[in-house]
């Protein structure tokens, strides 16, 4: 029932677009201001109603919850990553938060190390913590940990170790 979403029309997102190719200079994430979120629950009702009908009434709104990886609300950036403005006030560069490239290879090489090893595969939740480590706002391992999901401790001692 809280599950929100942006929405533009074709036309606003085509021309938002075209004018951001023409901000480009090269390597730039453009981040479009769409508007606030609408509430699919909202959006449902306002449909029914747009067809004439009676929400719950004529037809009923079904609840089918959440599938696997989906989110209630999207995010369009995280806390770090803070917006440049551009010329157009509905178009923001966005600033990515950077990984050195020392410290990806270095996680890359404990990954590739820990695949390597015939008697060792890593879970999911191991390679998670392994991108926590890498990407600090990364947050599938805390959700992880919150859920009462744990793994050894043995590979927090190789990513620093570089194996």
């Amino acid at each position: 029932m809280d599950m929100v979403r942006y929405f533009m029309t074709i036309p606003e997102a085509v021309q938002l677009v075209i004018q951001a190719s023409v901000l480009a200079q090269g390597g730039e994430v453009f981040v479009l201001d769409m508007g606030n979120p609408v509430r699919i629950y909202d959006l449902a009702k306002d449909l029914i109603r747009l067809s004439g009908l009676e929400p719950e009434k004529d037809i009923p709104i079904v609840f089918t919850g959440i599938r696997p990886g989906e989110k209630l609300y999207e995010e369009l950036l995280t806390e770090e990553e803070g917006l440049i403005v551009t010329k157009n006030s509905r178009i923001m560069i966005s600033r990515p938060s950077s990984v050195s490239r020392s410290d990806l290879n270095l996680v890359l090489g404990v990954l590739e190390n820990l695949c390597k090893r015939s008697e060792y595969v890593p879970n999911s939740h191991q390679i998670k913590k392994l991108l926590k480590q890498l990407i600090p706002s990364y947050s599938g391992y805390q959700e992880e940990l919150e859920a009462g999901n744990h793994e050894p401790e043995r590979i927090q001692a190789e990513v620093h170790a570089g194996i």
